[in-house]
């Protein structure tokens, strides 16, 4: 059993230490301790699902069982729209339906299960789908960020007819409460917002790290982003921070090349004007930049990260292809050009490093997490919000809760 409620010979008390109420019933149900336990611990909450493919999402009643051991409920603040939610969605990603979709969170912990000592109930967490195991071979050798055997919750949410849902990335955050490992939980500092502390939980996170900790961006550098999205501007946030002296967006569409100044952009090109290899090397001195990172995941600008880069520079894909995709090269050229060719999961990231380290230089002023968020909605509102986002009209959506 949690520690947030006991089961006592007239039912359900509060414990020292929680606030929320907790309905006493006069006398025990029929049926076992354990029947009776497992139905005192489920609480019903509202949450956004996609029932099929390409269905619209709805809002339904969800159970959510208490946790048990290792496992974390979370009272959700905050959560953003993210492209990944949508992929789940149309059935990019699987057809495991009916998912609940929502990833990129923050909120409050509500109770955690047994052997749960990183975070507590009230602590103030970010939400990440890669809760490292701490024993495979990655792990092991001082790599957690690649672990490979990272983990999820073992009990499922449910709906009232018992249906087991998917939770997108193994979080499910479109929901006033969610059930996820505890390993998923990173404490930071409570002073942020959760409408900017969530979207470090995927996309932010997944540019930030992109530039800092796999291309290994440093002063002086030169760096192009192709992809101006929410993580392409995260790759120049982050560019930026690290102290690029040049950095180049690219991007087809002129709109997402002037909200790319704001994060740091020192150059912008419009994709369908020319060839963009040659505008990253007019740009670099003729040479091509440092690092090249491609926040859109197509051969085509893959190809122009590759040939945009000079020699023995770097390119990091971020932008996920799709399994259809495939890429056609020279071989010669890959050994000719030398450097490094690198594919960044989620940043590259080691939450219980880098969460913390982020969410204080937002607070010192020195990471404009803010200008991603272009509007802030309820639960009823992610279909539309879904809608923008596919035209390209906002960077995130933020649902608040």
């Amino acid at each position: 059993m949690s520690s947030r409620c006991a089961l006592t010979a007239t039912g359900l008390a509060t414990l020292p230490g929680n606030s929320d109420p907790v309905e006493e019933v006069d006398a025990l149900p029929e049926g076992t301790l354990e029947q009776q336990e497992e139905q005192a611990m489920v609480q019903k909450v509202q949450g956004v699902i996609s029932r099929a493919k390409d269905a619209p999402v709805e809002l339904v009643t969800i159970l959510v069982p208490d946790p048990g051991p290792g496992e974390a409920v979370v009272k959700v603040q905050a959560c953003g729209v993210c492209h990944t939610d949508l992929h789940y969605k149309v059935g990019g990603i699987g057809d495991d339906y009916p998912y609940l979709l929502g990833h990129e969170a923050a909120g409050i912990v509500e109770a955690v299960g047994d052997g749960v000592t990183d975070v507590a109930p009230g602590d103030f967490v970010i939400l990440n789908w890669r809760a490292v195991c701490g024993s495979c071979r990655a792990c092991l050798r001082g790599r957690p960020w690649y672990c490979f055997d990272t983990h999820n919750a073992k009990q499922k949410m449910t709906l009232e007819d018992g249906t087991e849902l998917s939770p997108a990335l193994g979080i499910g955050a479109f929901i006033e409460k969610t059930l996820v490992a505890a390993g998923q939980c990173t404490k930071v500092d409570p002073a942020t917002p959760a409408t900017v502390a969530g979207l470090l939980g995927c996309g932010v996170m997944a540019g930030l790290g992109a530039a800092i900790n796999t291309g290994g961006v440093t002063r002086g550098d030169s760096v192009a982003v192709i992809g101006c999205g929410g993580v392409g501007d995260a790759a120049i946030a982050g560019s930026r921070l690290a102290g690029a002296a040049k950095i180049i967006a690219v991007d087809t569409d002129q709109r997402k090349l002037d909200w790319a100044r704001e994060f740091g952009a020192t150059h912008t090109i419009l994709a369908s004007e020319g060839d963009v290899v040659e505008h990253i090397q007019a740009a670099t001195g003729g040479f091509g930049a440092d690092v090249v990172i491609d926040a859109v995941g197509r051969p085509e600008t893959w190809k122009q990260a590759f040939y945009g880069r000079d020699l023995a520079g770097t390119v990091v894909l971020v932008g996920v292809p799709n399994p259809t995709m495939t890429l056609d090269i020279p071989l010669i050229d890959v050994f000719g050009r030398g450097g490094s060719l690198k594919s960044s999961w989620y940043g590259d990231c080691l939450p219980s490093r880098d969460f913390p380290v982020l969410t204080d230089l937002y607070l010192q002023g020195r990471l404009p997490l803010d200008k991603f968020v272009s509007e802030e909605i309820a639960l009823t509102d992610i279909e539309s919000a879904f809608d923008k986002m596919h035209r390209g009209d906002v960077l995130r959506s933020v649902v608040l809760l």
